[in-house]
């Protein structure tokens, strides 16, 4: 199953979305990155698909370009303010699930939404450490974000705590020996190209 959850919205940024895709394809794999045009098969259950990856991904990366947060229908009607609009399901169901998302802010000037702009379900987003893809020094900016992806799964790799990881988590097996006990804390933060990791140990 895919780890990385890709959440966009078709109409906002759509080159930038396409390179991001590749990169992230290039430096982990393309079978770990869910992308719903590419990832879903033709004749499946696209709604039950979505928000099971959503539920079961480690890391969510919401791709949020200058159309992202105002985007409407031929309605008139904001698309987030709509209880069923995907981007807002695939959102706050990684939320629930207590997965990682990370905001994704493609361009130079795109801003990340104030909690007040969003809805209540996820309002959250607005406080979560993002990380920015500019479209000057483009390369750069892939790369680093590929970093800054392979550091948040590595970071998921090693928690011990089945209590802090993703929704899909299993317990790990039980020690035989169980006269050392290791507990690794994670928790995101720093710059936007670089989260900062904490790690205890605790010898009993």
């Amino acid at each position: 199953m895919p780890r990385i959850f890709l959440s966009f919205r078709k109409p906002d940024s759509r080159w930038m979305r396409d390179r991001v895709y590749r990169a992230l394809s290039d430096r982990l794999g393309a079978n770990e990155i869910f992308k719903s045009g590419q990832s879903i098969p033709p004749g499946a259950d696209f709604a039950e698909i979505l928000r099971r990856q959503a539920a079961e991904c480690e890391l969510m990366c919401v791709l949020i370009g200058p159309g992202w947060l105002d985007a409407r229908g031929e309605d008139g009607v904001r698309l987030l303010d709509r209880a069923h609009d995907w981007v807002r399901l695939e959102i706050a169901t990684a939320l629930r699930a207590g997965n990682r998302v990370v905001p994704v802010l493609l361009g130079d000037a795109t801003m990340l939404p104030d909690a007040s702009a969003l809805p209540a379900e996820i309002a959250k987003l607005a406080r979560l450490q993002f990380l920015r893809v500019p479209e000057t020094h483009l390369p750069d900016g892939l790369e680093r974000l590929g970093d800054a992806v392979a550091d948040l799964l590595s970071d998921t790799d090693t928690d011990t705590d089945p209590a802090v990881g993703p929704g899909h988590g299993t317990a790990p097996a039980a020690d035989p020996e169980p006269s050392m006990t290791m507990t690794a804390h994670v928790s995101g933060g720093g710059s936007a190209y670089q989260a900062a990791r904490d790690q205890t140990i605790r010898l009993t």
